[in-house]
C-alpha cells in the first residue's frame, strides 16, 4: 500500500476590495499523479499513460467511475513559480502566434495554478486509476475527478479563435 501525505493548499480569497475582507480557501489533494514525466520537453501528452492514485480514505468515492470511458481531472500546477503570471502570452511561446490574454489560452501560466484535462480512463484498480492523456508531471496533486458527460460537456458547434486553428494545422 502506498501512503501519500495530504498537505493542504491555502489561498487567500478577497470578497470585497472595499472592505478588504479576506477568507482562507483550503484545498486538500485527493490524490497524486504518478508517471515518469519530470519535464515537458519532447512529451506528447496525448500518448502518456499515468496513474492517478487516490488517497485511501477517498477510495470509496471512486465507486462506479470505471463505468465511464473518460474523466475530467482537476489538478494543482504545483511547479508554478511564485512570480506573478503574465497577463498576455503568445500561445506555445511561438512568435507567429498573436499576443493574447492568458485566460484565452490553455497555457500553464495562470493567475491560479489549476489544471483541467479530459482523459481516457483505461482501468481502475482499487484506489488507482490508469489514464491516458493527463498533462501533469509525476507528483502533481489531484484536486478532484468528475466523469466526462457528453450531454453536458460536449459543445457542438463550439467556436475557437482563428489562431487556434492555425496552431492545430501546424502540429
Amino acid at each position: 500500500m502506498l501512503y501519500f501525505p495530504c498537505p493542504t493548499i491555502s489561498l487567500m480569497v478577497v470578497d470585497s476590495m472595499e472592505e478588504e475582507l479576506q477568507k482562507r480557501l483550503v484545498l486538500e489533494p485527493i490524490g497524486w499523479v504518478r508517471n515518469s514525466i519530470t519535464t515537458s520537453q519532447d512529451v506528447i501528452w496525448e500518448e502518456i499513460e499515468s496513474q492517478v492514485v487516490i488517497v485511501e480514505r477517498f477510495s470509496e468515492a471512486l465507486e462506479g467511475i470505471e463505468e465511464f470511458s473518460h474523466i475530467i481531472v482537476l489538478f494543482w500546477l504545483h511547479r508554478k513559480k511564485e512570480e506573478p503570471s503574465p497577463l498576455k502570452i503568445r500561445p506555445e511561446m511561438r512568435e507567429d502566434m498573436p499576443l493574447v490574454g492568458v485566460l484565452a489560452t490553455r497555457a500553464p501560466v495562470r493567475p491560479n495554478p489549476i489544471g483541467l484535462t479530459v482523459v481516457e480512463l483505461l482501468e481502475r484498480q482499487g484506489n488507482s486509476l490508469r489514464v491516458r492523456g493527463l498533462d501533469a508531471y509525476d507528483g502533481t496533486p489531484v484536486l478532484d475527478i468528475k466523469p466526462y458527460l457528453p450531454r453536458g460537456d460536449l459543445v457542438e458547434k463550439a467556436r475557437v479563435a482563428p489562431w487556434v486553428k492555425r496552431l492545430w494545422e501546424s502540429l
